[in-house]
């Protein structure tokens, strides 16, 4: 009887283990470029802080640094705003062994993008 009890508990102890490396994970620089609506490539630095389920950070391009705003992490999946000139860019996001797949709202249009983690500054 014990043998069937431990065995889902170790099960989900496991799971929640691995989980927490998956998270641990989006912690740092990642960078890749977007198109944007207009069919310029924009070069951008996501640098992504996690603190259990909330994700904060900064994103970086040409134009200047912004805050990432209201992230949430749940599981590989990620949500967060960033704010450039007044405007509001929801994004929404998954973590892959060596990747994120990141969607965009550019004012109703949909952008998706690729960032490979970045190299570490020295």
């Amino acid at each position: 009887m014990k043998r069937k009890f431990y065995a889902p508990i170790a099960l989900v102890c496991c799971f929640i283990l691995l989980m927490s490396f998956v998270i641990a994970d989006l912690n740092g620089k990642w960078a890749g470029v977007i198109k944007t609506p207009d069919g310029n490539d924009l070069a951008v630095t996501y640098n992504f802080k996690i603190d259990g389920d909330k994700l904060t950070g900064t994103a970086e391009s040409p134009a200047g640094e912004v805050t990432v705003d209201n992230g949430k992490l749940t599981g590989d999946t990620f949500t967060f705003k960033v704010t450039v000139d007044g405007n509001d860019y929801p994004h929404s996001g998954k973590l892959y062994a060596d990747s994120c797949g990141l969607d965009i709202d550019f004012g109703g249009q949909k952008i998706h993008t690729t960032l490979k983690r970045a190299p570490a500054d020295k």
